[in-house]
């Protein structure tokens, strides 16, 4: 079991969260990204810088996912990827992604995208808030905690 974690729009607070549990539970924990991501010196956290470029740190988080994995991501085209190869997806805000609600979550995902395109104002998603935080960290942790039973 790894952690993989889609760090080109992973927000600070919510890295650091991600590394003391790495730092709790000695998971193998990885930030892939397209830009340097500075961690703490654990000897489990390691960061992978990729080409810049559409997907490529998506691409590389897949290549690289294997079932019973975390993947921590806010896109849902990844979520859904990782999801059919058995993995576990969990957004930034402590919504985990499954193989029952992914669907609705690509299809919604398609439509505001086409939404957009036609020239729809759409808006971007409210600021992380506490309770985000909060919901995350939860997740997390009672994820980490069916892991080690």
């Amino acid at each position: 079991m790894a952690i993989w974690i889609d760090a080109d729009a992973c927000p600070k607070v919510i890295r650091d969260i991600i590394c003391r549990a790495a730092e709790r539970t000695g998971i193998q924990t990885t930030f892939i990204a397209n830009q340097a991501i500075p961690l703490p010196p654990f000897p489990n956290l390691k960061s992978v810088q990729v080409r810049q470029g559409f997907d490529v740190a998506d691409d590389e988080i897949a290549r690289r996912t294997q079932a019973g994995d975390l993947i921590v991501t806010q896109d849902i085209p990844l979520a859904n990827e990782v999801i059919e190869k058995g993995a576990v997806a969990l957004s930034p805000r402590g919504e985990l992604f499954t193989a029952s609600n992914i669907k609705a979550r690509l299809n919604m995902r398609d439509f505001m995208d086409t939404m957009r395109a036609s020239g729809v104002q759409t808006g971007g998603p409210p600021a992380l808030s506490q309770s985000d935080r909060k919901n995350f960290a939860d997740q997390l942790d009672r994820y980490l905690a069916k892991q080690n039973r």
